[in-house]
């Protein structure tokens, strides 16, 4: 993806929601960037509300943005504001994991119960040999990435740094680096659907 100056604004004003959002659906992802900065603490909050916990939470809101990503154009002003657009899909997801979380629970639960008290078979030998299946086809999907997404997941996951010290560390804007994490996630998850599934 060609990188892209900043936004530029008029009389040093500021972009409106529905000026950045129209951005995003010319494809220009420092617009979904600023939008993430403006709306990420309100919509984290709601989604921390819902969910419990950061980690979903996060997830959720970066569900929510690439929804935006992909379907800017499905954005209908006459019907709310931006940001109530954005508390809708983020409220949506957030409620989806936390139905999605219900059910795993139950099933595990459900197994838990059912489950022979002895097995023939070590399930720590088993499991152990999925972890590492599972390693290397993320290890795989992440060498597929373009150089610039992958740099930043594995800046992120590997040396477990923020996104303000990856932009820091890369000498990059902070809105860059949370574009370019949506985007690699949007094709990891894509890649690993089977995986993921297998995990829930």
């Amino acid at each position: 993806m060609p990188e892209t100056g900043p936004i530029a604004t008029q009389a040093s004003a500021p972009l409106t929601d529905g000026a950045l959002l129209r951005l995003v659906g010319e494809r220009r992802p420092e617009a979904l960037g600023a939008l993430y900065d403006r709306h990420a603490p309100q919509l984290l909050a709601l989604a921390r509300r819902i969910l419990s916990g950061a980690g979903e939470a996060e997830d959720a809101v970066q569900d929510a943005f690439l929804y935006v990503w992909n379907h800017a154009a499905r954005y209908d002003p006459s019907r709310s504001s931006v940001s109530t657009w954005l508390v809708l899909l983020t409220r949506s997801r957030a409620i989806d994991r936390l139905r999605h979380r219900q059910v795993v629970d139950r099933v595990h639960e459900s197994a838990h119960r059912d489950a022979p008290a002895e097995g023939h078979a070590s399930p720590e030998g088993i499991e152990s040999v999925f972890i590492r299946e599972r390693r290397e086809r993320v290890r795989r999907e992440l060498d597929n990435l373009p150089p610039e997404q992958r740099q930043v997941l594995e800046m992120a996951f590997y040396q477990g740094l923020t996104q303000t010290e990856i932009a820091a560390r890369a000498d990059l804007p902070l809105g860059t680096v949370k574009t370019r994490t949506l985007l690699a996630m949007k094709k990891l998850r894509s890649a690993l659907r089977t995986e993921i599934r297998q995990l829930l």
